[in-house]
């Protein structure tokens, strides 16, 4: 059939199902393919116009919109550089230009063969990166065609081509449900990938169906009449199975064409859903039902909504023979897959009427992601896509292995997804050709390349930006196994430092019975672990010395005698004890933190700090916050020590004859000392005095708070932190 004739057979299929359907835009595009492809050529020797009708013709089994068929008949134009796509944008529109640039990115992939988790991911890559079902229906529709025209492409393409659809492609139109397609382009696929299995396959069914031809028609004859004495009227069919599926059979069951006893399958097509069981149960009670050949995608139905009940049974003739049973819409999805579900109205304003939109969405009982709100046909159209498409990008290597990773990865991810110490030595990274900061956010078709540093280590800060869970962990084991090592070599030193006053070696120590009763009873099994603790700041050296070293060297000297001004001298100067409790711990080093400057009374934690006992911070301190978490620590006041702190006071004034001396004045009478003051004066008669005061607790700092801002000229008062 000559284009022209064979466009016109399209349009009058269109307007067959709808008459009212807009299709200037598709009479345009045809004629923009006369005129561009004018003594134009394909590989094949076909003109090229011939290609875009017939990739036009495939589509219109799916019943399209008008854009998809557009799409469809131009994307060569583009893939040839005979026109750019701003044209196409200016003369479609915005949705036609979006889905041909959208195929023309999806054209320049180049698929790697090699071991079926690649296949997959190469397939989700598709899938993901087109975002639309318009998209992928288009890519098989002009691959179809291809396949149907490769007699004359030279054999090393041809195979190149088949194998990569039977990877890809194939199970793509079978992932979307379209029975029909799938079977030609893997039977297609096999006659070019291996013909010689292609040819004897042929030759064989050829041979078989010869030989049997009345067999079909008396066993289609003989299910009818079967259920037609049950009041159940259907439609039969008998066909012979596609080539491809009798290769994968005789491969997966390791036996000859002979062998292969279920060559014929027959589907019968009732009325209702009950129908399909007493049907069911009419065929095993004629013929007994092979076990474990029996399956129901009716309650169970496919990913893909297919819905059928399958069985096979030894038949009339005491042959296998397997029966397939499903009601007239269930073969309509079994053929049309994800497509009889398609919009055929082009919107009006973006809108569709509710009760056209309410009929189709509750056409979709196999998609449970499809809600009742859905009342445009772009709802629908995101709704069956994100049934479809994954929240995963896909990349390639720069030798073309494609790698999955949740949606925000980065190079960090894909650097750990090659090996634990590429991602630990990573110092840069190259996107498409282009070096990108480490936290840049990956997408799919990306071509990702890892650059390595002896001298680069891993950053906490990667544990902000990397997504998967292999990134983080491998991040978080290097940053713990670092601090051990840094940890275990600072505990080495400070205790080797003071055994050495009492005249020990800390190898002899840690080599004595006394250092294995202290590790026993500290809770540690190895040496390099409780000196790893002494360094973290876990364990003071005094639990470990005063276990180790024997009790006549620990023994301070007796003290001299003091007189009486001594005495006093050592009441004057003599420090409390900590204010601070820590459960299960004693004689350890405890100091406060400067960035906050806790007060008893204020609600407090505690962080180990390596080689200097317990920092103690505000619960709220942003430094502490920021931290490692597995160095926090629980801590209280202990209320009964009395212990002085110092607290900076700002306090905004009026400047002002005086005022001075009264704050001054109220620190006193509030029981407490003033360390020291910093004044500074603006130009508008406004005064801030930063005071030192030496204080109690909390309680005692609002006291002074308060009295302050009793005085007359005080604007504020703050308690200043760090």
């Amino acid at each position: 059939m000559r284009p022209s004739q064979q466009f016109k057979s399209i349009i009058q299929k269109l307007l067959d199902h709808h008459p009212d359907m807009e299709i200037a835009r598709l009479r345009q595009a045809y004629a923009l393919c006369v005129k561009v492809y004018r003594g134009q050529h394909r590989a094949s020797g076909e003109p090229c116009l011939t290609h875009a009708v017939e990739v036009a013709s495939i589509l219109s089994r799916f019943k399209p919109d008008v854009a998809t068929l557009v799409a469809g008949m131009l994307i060569d134009m583009v893939d040839q550089q005979l026109v750019d796509i701003d044209m196409l944008r200016q003369e479609f529109g915005v949705q036609i230009g979006e889905l041909v640039e959208s195929l023309a990115s999806l054209r320049k992939l180049v698929f790697s063969a090699g071991e079926e988790t690649q296949a997959e991911n190469f397939r989700k890559m598709l899938l993901s990166m087109a975002r639309d079902i318009r998209i992928i229906l288009v890519q098989l529709a002009d691959r179809l065609h291809h396949l149907r025209t490769m007699e004359k492409v030279v054999e090393e393409e041809q195979r190149r081509y088949a194998q990569e659809t039977l990877a890809i492609y194939a199970p793509l139109a079978n992932r979307l449900g379209v029975s029909w397609l799938k079977c030609e382009m893997e039977d297609l696929s096999l006659r070019y990938a291996m013909p010689e299995i292609y040819f004897d396959l042929r030759d064989k069914v050829a041979r078989n169906e010869k030989d049997r031809s009345g067999y079909i028609d008396q066993v289609k004859r003989l299910l009818l009449e079967k259920i037609g004495r049950q009041g159940i009227k259907g439609v039969c069919y008998g066909r012979y199975k596609h080539l491809y599926s009798i290769h994968r059979k005789m491969i997966r069951q390791h036996v000859g064409f002979d062998e292969v006893y279920d060559l014929i399958a027959f589907r019968l097509i009732v009325q209702t859903m009950p129908e399909c069981y007493t049907v069911l149960g009419v065929i095993h009670a004629a013929w007994k039902p092979v076990p474990g050949r029996f399956k129901d995608f009716i309650a169970m139905p496919k990913p893909n909504m297919y819905q059928s009940l399958h069985t096979t049974v030894i038949g009339p003739f005491g042959e296998r023979m397997e029966v397939q049973i499903r009601t007239e819409e269930m073969h309509r999805i079994a053929e049309e897959g994800i497509a009889a579900h398609w919009r055929y109205k082009e919107q009006q304003a973006g809108k569709v009427p509710a009760a056209e939109a309410e009929k189709l969405v509750a056409s979709l009982p196999q998609v449970p992601e499809v809600k009742q709100e859905s009342s445009d046909e772009l709802g629908l159209l995101e709704a069956l896509n994100d049934d479809l498409f994954s929240d995963e990008v896909y990349v390639f290597t720069p030798k073309g292995t494609v790698k999955a990773f949740p949606r925000g990865a980065t190079p960090i991810d894909f650097a750990y997804s090659v090996h634990t110490d590429v991602g630990n030595h990573c110092s840069g990274a190259r996107v498409n050709g282009k070096l990108v900061p480490l936290k840049t956010e990956l997408h799919s078709g990306d071509i990702v390349e890892v650059i390595t540093s002896t001298s680069q280590q891993p950053s906490k800060d990667w544990l902000k930006f990397v997504k998967t869970s292999r990134a983080a962990s491998k991040i978080r084991q290097w940053i713990k196994t670092e601090q051990h090592e840094k940890s275990l070599l600072l505990g080495r030193d400070l205790l080797e430092k003071r055994l050495r006053k009492y005249g020990m070696s800390l190898k002899r120590a840690l080599q004595s019975a006394e250092m294995a009763t202290a590790m026993e009873e500290l809770g540690y099994h190895a040496s390099d672990d409780l000196l790893a603790a002494i360094g973290y700041g876990k364990l003071s050296l005094g639990q470990v010395v005063g276990r180790v070293v024997p009790e006549d060297l620990l023994k301070p000297e007796a003290p001299k005698k003091k007189g009486r001004i001594g005495q006093v001298l050592e009441r004057i100067h003599k420090k409390p004890s900590s204010a601070i409790k820590i459960q299960g711990l004693a004689d350890i080093m405890v100091r406060y933190a400067k960035c906050c400057n806790p007060l008893p009374g204020d609600s407090v934690v505690g962080f180990i700090t390596r080689g200097r006992g317990i920092t103690v911070h505000s619960a709220d301190c942003p430094g502490v916050l920021q931290g490692d978490p597995e160095r926090r620590i629980e801590v209280e006041w202990d209320l009964k020590k009395k212990s002085s702190h110092l607290v900076k006071v700002r306090v905004f004034c009026l400047d002002q004859k005086g005022i001075l001396a009264n704050i001054s004045g109220e620190v006193s009478n509030c029981e407490a000392n003033i360390i020291s003051a910093n004044v500074h004066t603006t130009d508008d008669s406004k005064a801030q005095i930063v005071f030192t005061i030496d204080l109690q607790d909390r309680a005692h700092l609002d006291r002074i708070t308060k009295a302050l801002r009793q005085v007359k000229g005080v604007d504020r008062v703050e308690r200043m932190r760090g």
